[in-house]
C-alpha cells in the first residue's frame, strides 16, 4: 500500500509561489519532516537578506535591490514586508541591537522613496508605527534617526489623502522633544534640532489638504506655538550657563535650534488661512504671559515683527484684533505689562498701516483710548491715595502709568502718521473728536469722573497724539487740511486754559500750515537782519486758500490774540505765537490779510501798553517783543522799503532806549524789566499812521488800517467757564481822515481809556450778579450807561457814521454780534433772577458751571391757562 508524507500546513496568505519544474524530494517519500529555508515565503528570504551576519557591514545592497524591485514588481506584498521589517525591527530594540534598527530603517525609507503607487498606504501605517516605536526609545540616537525617516516621508507627495491617518502622537512627542533638558548640551542640541524638524514634517505633511485631519485645531497648536517660541528665544534659563547663541551664518543655521525653529514658525504662518488665523496667534500670548516675556518686551516685539511679515496681508487685522483683547483681558495687570502689550500693537500696526486693514482702525482707536482713559484713572487713583504721605513705591507706579500713557499716544501718532493723506485726515477728525472739548461732549471721552486734573490730562495726551498724526501731513489746500469740523474744537476757548494745551494747538495749526518745510527757519523768535538768507519756499496763493481766510481767518486771528493775552505764557508760547504769524504771512497772505495781521500786531501792542487785564510785566515786555519781530519778518517779505525803514528805525531806538523790547534781551534769564510802560516814548512804538503811509505809497488799502482790531465773539464764549471774550472787547471806531496825527492819536487814547473804564464797571456788575442781588432796571442803566458826557457822545456818533461808511462788512458784523451777545447776556441774567418761565415741552436750559442743562417737563404736568385749554 502507498504511503504519505504529512505536508507541514501554512498560513492562507502565505501562498507558495508554483513552479512546475519542481520535483519532490526522495526524503518526502521516506516519510521525514524537514524545515526548510525554502519553504519561508519569499519577502521574508528577501527581507532577511538584506541584513549581514555583522551589523558593522551594514546594509546588503545587492539583496535590497532585489527587495526593491520585488517590492516594485508585487505592490500588495508591501504592506507584509512592511509589518515584517517593523517585526525585526520591534525586536531589535528591545535586544538594544542598534545596528540592526539602523540597518531596517534605511532599509524602510529605500522602499518608501521607490514605491509611489497607491497600495503605499497600508506600508505607511507600518512605517509610522516604526517611527513611534524610535520615538518611545530614551535612546537619543534612536528619536533623531525616527525623526529623520518621518521628515523623508513628509517631503513624500502622496497621490490621495488618508483620511484616517492622525498625526497627535508625533506632535505630541516632537513639541516634548523641543523642550530636551539632557544633561548633555551638544546631545540637548540635537534633540531639539530634531524635534523643530519633526514639527516641520508634520506641518509640511498636514497644512495644505483641509480634507486630512488638521493640526491647526487648537490642542495641536497650544503644544506647536510653545514649542518653536521656546526654542526661539535668545537667552533661556536652561541655556544661561552656556550664554546665547551666537549668529549662524551658511551651514551653521541647520544646528541653531532658535535659526530652524524661527524657519518654522514663518512656514506655520505662511501656510494660515482665515479660519484658523487666530488658533496661530492665540498661543503666542500665552506663551509671553507664562514666561513673563512682556516686561521686558524685546522678545514679543520681535515675534510679532514675525508674525506680521509671514502672514498674508489681508490677515493683518486679525492679529491686531487679537491684541486688542488680550489688551483687554490684561487691563488689571501692572502698568509695564500693559506698556510691553502696547508696544506690540504699535509694531504691529506699523507694519499693518501700509496695507489695508479695514474696520480695525476705529476698533484700534477706540480700544486705545479707552484704555488711555482707564491709566489716567489708575495713575490719579493711586496719586489721591498717597495724599499726605511720600511713598516711593506710589510714585514709580505713576511714572509707570506714564509709560502706559506714552506707549498709548506713540501707537496713536504712529498709526496715523503711516496712512494716506485721504485717510489720515478722516484720523485727525476722529482723534479730534475724542477731545474733551467744552460744547462736544458726546463725541468725546467721558471724564466726568477724572475731574478738573484727569481731563487736563486726557487733552494734553489726545493733542499730543494728534500732533504726531499731523506730522508730515501736506495737504493741497488749505481748507482740506483745516476743515470746519476740526478748525472748530482745535481753536476752542477751552483748550486755553493751560500754557501746554496751547502749545501743542499751534505746533498742530503749523504742521497743517506750513506746506514747504519753513517752519524750521523760523524756529526761535529774534530779529532777523535779512530774511532772504532764510530762502524761505513759498508759492502763489491760491483761490481755495483766498476763500479760506475770509471764511476762517477771523478765527486764526482771535486764537493769536487771546493767546498773547495769557498769563501763563513762557518763552516757548510766545516763539510759536510768533512762528504762527510767519507761517500765515508765507502760505496764507495775499494783500488783504497782510493788513488785516498789521492791524492784529498792532492790537497786540495795545494789549500790552493799556494792560486790560492786569498782565505781568514780562507778558507786556514778550508782547512788544513778539509785535518787533514779527512786523520786521513781515516788512521783509512784502518788501516795501518805507514800511522797512519804520520797523527798522523802531528797532533801533529800542535796542538802545528799551531793550526789554525786544526778543534777544526779554527772554535771557537776567533782564531788567521796566516799572511802568506810561512813560514811554512814541518812538518806541510802531504807529498806525506810519505804517499806512508807507503801505499807501505802495498800492496797498490802508483805509482798514485805521479800524481796531476786535476778535469775533462766538457762541462758546457766552457758555465756556472763561471770562467772555465780551469783557476784553471794546466798541469799535473809525478815524476821521480829515483830522491830523496828533487829533487821531488823542482820539485813540481817549476811547481805549473809555474801554478800560466799561471794562471794569462790567466787571464790578459782574460781581454783583454773582452774588444774587436784585438787580433794577437803573442798576443796569448804570452798569451800561456809565459815560454820561455828551461831548463824548456826539464824537462817538460820528466815529460810527464814519466808521459803517469805510469800514469792511466783517468788522460791522463782529461789532453788532459784539453788542448784541453782550446785551442777551445780561438780559438773560436778569430775567433768569426775575422770572420764571413757563414749563415747556422742549425743555429749559440752567447754567451751572458755565454748562447748559436742559431739563424737561411732561406735557401732562403742565398747566395752561383756561383761554389756551379748547
Amino acid at each position: 500500500m502507498r504511503q504519505y508524507v504529512q505536508v507541514p500546513t501554512v498560513d492562507q496568505e502565505n501562498t507558495y509561489d508554483y513552479n512546475p519544474a519542481w520535483e519532490p524530494s526522495p526524503l518526502m517519500h521516506l516519510g521525514v519532516c524537514c524545515c526548510c529555508a525554502a519553504l519561508r515565503p519569499r519577502y521574508k528570504r528577501l527581507v532577511d537578506n538584506i541584513f549581514p551576519e555583522d551589523p558593522k557591514d551594514g546594509l546588503v545592497k545587492a539583496d535590497m535591490e532585489k527587495l526593491t524591485f520585488y517590492a516594485v514588481s508585487a505592490p500588495e506584498k508591501l504592506d507584509r514586508i512592511g509589518a515584517y521589517l517593523a517585526e525585526r525591527l520591534s525586536r531589535d530594540v528591545v535586544r538594544h541591537r542598534y545596528g540592526y534598527v539602523l540597518i531596517a530603517m534605511e532599509a524602510l525609507d529605500q522602499l518608501l522613496m521607490a514605491c509611489h503607487s497607491q497600495s503605499i498606504k497600508p506600508f505607511v501605517e507600518s512605517f509610522l508605527q516604526m517611527v513611534a516605536k524610535l520615538l518611545e526609545s530614551g535612546e537619543p540616537k534612536l528619536q533623531v534617526l525616527g525623526t529623520n525617516s518621518f521628515v523623508k516621508f513628509a517631503n513624500i507627495e502622496e497621490d490621495t489623502p488618508s483620511y484616517h491617518r492622525r498625526y497627535d502622537f508625533f506632535v505630541s512627542r516632537f513639541s516634548a522633544m523641543c523642550h530636551s533638558c539632557h544633561s548633555d548640551p551638544e546631545t540637548r542640541t540635537e534633540i531639539r534640532i530634531a524635534g523643530i524638524r519633526g514639527i516641520q514634517g508634520v506641518v509640511r505633511k498636514t497644512v495644505n489638504d483641509e480634507l486630512r485631519a488638521t493640526i491647526w485645531e487648537p490642542q495641536h497648536m497650544d503644544k506647536i506655538v510653545p514649542s518653536l517660541l521656546f526654542n526661539m528665544q535668545k537667552i533661556e534659563d536652561i541655556d544661561s550657563r552656556i550664554g546665547p547663541p551666537s549668529s549662524p551664518t551658511g551651514g551653521e543655521k541647520e544646528e541653531n535650534p532658535a535659526v530652524l525653529a524661527e524657519n518654522c514658525f514663518r512656514e506655520l504662518l505662511g501656510r494660515a488661512t482665515y479660519g484658523n488665523m487666530n488658533n496661530a496667534v492665540r498661543p503666542v500670548f500665552a506663551h509671553l504671559d507664562h514666561h513673563r516675556l512682556w516686561d521686558p518686551n524685546e522678545f514679543a516685539v520681535s515675534c510679532f515683527k514675525i508674525i506680521m511679515y509671514s502672514i498674508q496681508a489681508q490677515y493683518s487685522h486679525h492679529v491686531i484684533q487679537e491684541t486688542l483683547g488680550h489688551l483687554d483681558a490684561r487691563k488689571r495687570d501692572s502698568p509695564r505689562v500693559r506698556a510691553g502689550i502696547i508696544q506690540v500693537l504699535l509694531e504691529a500696526v506699523a507694519i499693518a498701516a501700509k496695507g489695508s486693514i479695514g474696520p480695525t482702525v476705529l476698533e484700534v482707536f477706540n480700544t486705545l483710548l479707552k484704555h488711555l482713559r482707564i491709566s489716567v484713572d489708575f495713575e490719579l487713583g493711586e496719586r489721591r491715595s498717597s495724599t499726605g504721605s511720600a511713598s516711593f513705591s506710589t510714585s514709580s507706579k505713576e511714572s509707570d502709568e506714564r509709560i502706559v500713557q506714552n506707549a498709548i499716544i506713540q501707537t496713536i501718532g504712529f498709526f496715523g502718521s503711516n496712512l494716506p493723506d485721504y485717510q489720515r485726515s478722516e484720523i485727525m477728525m476722529f482723534v479730534m473728536g475724542k477731545v474733551p472739548v467744552f460744547g462736544t461732549s458726546s463725541h468725546s471721552l467721558d471724564t466726568s469722573h477724572l475731574g478738573d486734573l484727569g481731563t487736563r490730562r486726557i487733552q494734553i495726551m489726545l493733542l499730543r497724539s494728534l500732533l504726531m498724526v499731523t506730522s508730515g501731513y501736506n495737504a493741497k489746500t488749505i481748507a482740506a487740511a483745516l476743515p470746519a469740523p476740526f478748525l472748530d474744537p482745535l481753536l476752542s476757548p477751552s483748550l486755553m486754559e493751560d500754557s501746554e494745551l496751547r502749545q501743542l494747538v499751534l505746533e498742530i495749526l503749523h504742521n497743517l500750515i506750513d506746506r514747504h518745510d519753513n517752519r524750521a527757519k523760523l524756529r526761535g523768535i529774534r530779529i532777523i537782519p535779512d530774511v532772504s538768507d532764510l530762502k524761505i519756499k513759498r508759492d502763489k496763493i491760491s483761490r481755495q486758500d483766498v476763500s479760506f481766510m475770509k471764511k476762517h481767518g477771523q478765527q486764526l486771528y482771535r486764537h493769536i490774540y487771546l493767546g498773547c493775552k495769557e498769563e501763563d505764557n513762557v518763552q516757548k508760547n510766545f516763539e510759536l505765537l510768533y512762528t504762527s504769524l510767519a507761517l500765515i504771512t508765507i502760505e496764507l497772505a495775499n494783500e488783504e490779510v497782510v493788513i488785516d495781521l498789521i492791524r492784529l500786531a498792532i492790537a497786540l501792542q495795545d494789549i500790552a501798553i493799556i494792560n486790560e487785564d492786569n498782565l505781568p510785566m514780562f507778558n507786556r515786555c514778550g508782547v512788544m517783543a513778539l509785535v518787533a519781530a514779527y512786523l520786521n519778518f513781515l516788512s521783509q517779505m512784502i518788501a516795501v522799503p518805507a514800511f522797512c525803514q519804520h520797523v527798522s528805525k523802531v528797532i533801533e531806538t529800542r535796542t538802545v532806549e528799551a531793550p526789554y523790547f525786544l526778543p534777544e534781551n526779554i527772554f535771557k534769564d537776567k533782564c531788567i524789566l521796566p516799572k511802568s510802560l506810561e512813560k514811554h516814548e512814541k518812538n518806541l512804538f510802531f504807529l498806525t499812521n506810519k505804517i499806512a503811509e508807507s503801505l499807501g505809497g505802495s498800492g496797498y488799502s490802508v483805509e482798514r488800517l485805521s479800524v481796531p482790531y476786535v476778535p469775533q465773539v462766538t457762541d462758546e464764549d457766552r457758555l465756556s467757564r472763561r471770562k467772555s471774550i465780551v469783557d476784553t472787547v471794546s466798541i469799535q471806531v473809525d478815524i476821521l481822515p480829515g483830522n491830523n496825527t496828533e487829533d487821531k492819536e488823542c482820539i485813540i487814547i481817549c476811547i481805549l481809556r473809555q474801554r478800560k473804564e466799561l471794562i471794569e464797571s462790567n466787571k464790578r456788575y459782574r460781581h454783583k450778579v454773582s452774588n444774587t442781588e436784585e438787580i433794577t432796571f437803573e442798576a443796569l442803566k448804570k452798569a451800561i450807561d456809565n459815560t454820561g458826557l455828551e461831548e463824548q457822545e456826539k464824537e462817538k456818533r460820528r466815529l460810527v457814521i464814519e466808521k459803517f461808511q469805510k469800514a469792511p462788512f466783517e468788522e460791522i458784523a463782529a461789532q453788532c454780534e459784539t453788542k448784541a451777545n453782550f446785551l442777551h447776556d445780561r438780559l438773560a441774567q436778569i430775567l433768569e433772577l426775575t422770572i420764571r418761565p413757563p414749563p415747556s415741552p422742549s425743555g429749559t436750559m440752567t447754567i451751572t458751571a458755565g454748562h447748559a442743562h436742559y431739563q424737561s417737563v411732561p406735557v401732562y404736568e403742565m398747566k395752561f391757562p383756561d383761554l389756551c385749554v379748547y
